[in-house]
């Protein structure tokens, strides 16, 4: 019962759309009007105001954080127990009951959770993977599933890898696919900066 409750609270504090709030509040606009329609921090960059998109990024990775680090460090949730509670803020966000059970892309949030779960070490790692992956491929999806193959190798090679933590991975890594899909039809490509270099290579 005790994990229950905090998959609960973990799914309805995932589910807060911060970013569609703040663009109501402060732009007065709807940001799924904007960019891919979702209900993202990157819209409400793209609806006029990047610092306000910051700000709604960093509310939705809290909103994966704060429930999570407080199941683990406070509420002693721990082994297979935790792996709904970390899944369920990333749920809540990708089919929020207040949006009619329609979301976003979940990417910030489970930024979010893995901060929770590790403090700043893993956010670290995987925003590093994700601009390395930004650069180098130009459909958007396939940089996040790359990002998230390389951050599972990053796991997997840990001296004494953890396995509720694996299962988290492949949990967040199947909803993260599910949402991207339409993305993952289109083969991956490599960014034009690139052919422009190895055509020069060739030269």
């Amino acid at each position: 019962m005790v994990t229950l409750g905090w998959i609960i609270v973990s799914f309805f504090c995932g589910a807060i759309p911060f970013s569609i709030l703040i663009g109501k509040l402060a732009l007065r606009t709807d940001i799924r009007q904007y960019g891919d329609g979702n209900p993202g921090g990157t819209n409400v960059a793209r609806a006029g105001n990047w610092q306000l998109g910051v700000l709604a990024i960093f509310l939705d990775m809290m909103k994966g954080a704060l429930p999570v680090g407080a199941a683990w460090y406070f509420g002693h949730v721990s082994g297979l127990a935790l792996v709904p509670v970390a899944l369920a803020p990333i749920l809540g966000h990708a089919y929020s009951p207040f949006l009619g059970f329609k979301g976003g892309k979940a990417i910030a949030v489970t930024g979010g959770i893995w901060g929770g779960l590790t403090l700043g070490e893993a956010p670290l790692i995987m925003a590093l993977f994700l601009l390395l992956w930004v650069v180098l491929l130009a459909v958007d999806g396939w940089a996040v599933m790359a990002t998230l193959v390389s951050f599972l190798a990053y796991l997997l090679l840990k001296p004494t890898p953890d396995l509720t933590l694996i299962l988290i991975w492949a949990g967040s890594a199947l909803i993260i696919a599910w949402k991207h899909r339409t993305d993952l039809q289109e083969r991956p490509r490599l960014r034009n900066w690139i052919h422009r270099q190895l055509s020069l290579l060739r030269k």
